[in-house]
């Protein structure tokens, strides 16, 4: 399966089961030769680094790999310019590039890398966990975190090409695996009514038996809108549907809740607020909270509004006194709406009283 993702520098997202094992064969075809620097977190270097280099050197490719240590609390400027140093340490040039190989993480921080060493090299994005396949490996955001929030240093970067194997999510736990549903119901609420009603009770062995047309067709909603605005300005925002009280979640816990778990938790804030408020005429919070099939725990946590005010404060998508937030108007259907910031603060009490 192949989806062009027709931004200003357009690329294919490949998605084939079995084919980390040969994953060359799958590169564009102007990538031959030189240093591939394979960038991955040391979970995953574990489990599909051998693999990658083997087809790599097979091609003719000579291959160096750089392995941090998992997890969001390592997401950061310090890990950053490791990589910035091993990639200097190892005279990769202009005609050589880099593998983002593992989720959303390290596909993020070796992007970002990419995107500054020596002004900018290629990369390729090789996504492993369900979540990075259906939304950060498309699209070209990089980033990391800084103190004050989550993803609030980075740049647009597109990959040359992003290959993924479905076969890899088989190694996620049921929490990681449902980090991607998370984005699958998220893209189906804000764009696809279809998909989402089909998500309702669906489990993890019904996903991985049509993996690879739920993987295309949340490509296709998101490469659709990325191509319409690729630096969101403007229709690109709806993505951000449960980020806003999702990220803050995340840095209220310390990441101790994970990305998915946290924007689950965002659109369920988010939609039960909107209705109260009378953004919206139904309260979707309960057809959400029914597509997921291992997020109990998330849904019943007690979270702080003024705690997750503040920490939404320094959300990117603030500018000035004002925040874009995204209101559910049907599903299948978002709308981005400019409030006030200190408007946040009733909408996170609202969308957190369980009435």
């Amino acid at each position: 399966m192949k989806v062009r993702i027709n931004v200003r520098k357009p690329y294919d997202v490949i998605i084939e089961t079995g084919i980390i094992n040969e994953i060359a064969a799958y590169f564009p075809t102007y990538i031959r030769g030189g240093t591939a620097a394979v960038i991955t977190d040391d979970n995953v270097f574990a489990l599909y680094e051998p693999a990658v280099r083997k087809s790599l050197e097979n091609a003719g490719f000579n291959v160096i790999s750089y392995a941090f240590k998992n997890g969001e609390n390592h997401k950061t400027t310090d890990e950053l310019f490791k990589i910035l140093n091993f990639l200097a340490d190892n005279k990769v040039t202009r005609s050589d590039f880099i593998i983002a190989l593992g989720g959303g993480i390290a596909g993020d921080m070796a992007g970002f890398a990419a995107g500054i060493y020596l002004r900018g090299i290629r990369y390729i994005q090789v996504p492993t966990t369900f979540l990075a396949a259906v939304d950060s490996s498309v699209g070209g955001k990089t980033a990391v975190n800084l103190g004050a929030g989550k993803n609030l240093a980075g740049l647009f970067y597109q990959p040359e090409a992003v290959i993924c194997d479905p076969e890899t999510f088989r190694t996620l736990d049921d929490v990681t695996f449902a980090d991607g549903v998370s984005e699958v119901v998220k893209h189906g609420f804000i764009a696809d009514e279809e998909l989402f009603r089909c998500l309702s009770g669906k489990t993890r062995s019904e996903y991985m038996k049509n993996i690879v047309e739920f993987i295309s067709r949340n490509i296709k909603i998101k490469g659709g809108i990325v191509a319409a605005d690729e630096f969101e300005k403007g229709k690109r925002q709806l993505l951000n549907f449960g980020h806003t009280a999702g990220h803050a979640i995340e840095k209220c816990t310390n990441h101790a809740v994970s990305h998915g778990q946290a924007v689950a938790a965002g659109m369920i804030i988010m939609s039960r607020a909107a209705y109260k408020k009378g953004f919206c005429d139904c309260d979707f919070s309960q057809e959400i909270a029914a597509a997921y099939f291992d997020f109990p725990n998330v849904f019943n946590m007690n979270f702080c509004a003024e705690k997750l005010y503040e920490a939404a404060l320094s959300d990117k998508k603030r500018s000035g006194v004002k925040i874009n937030i995204i209101i559910p108007e049907r599903i299948g259907k978002c709308v981005i709406k400019e409030i006030e910031a200190i408007e946040l603060l009733e909408i996170f009490k609202l969308g957190l009283e369980k009435d």
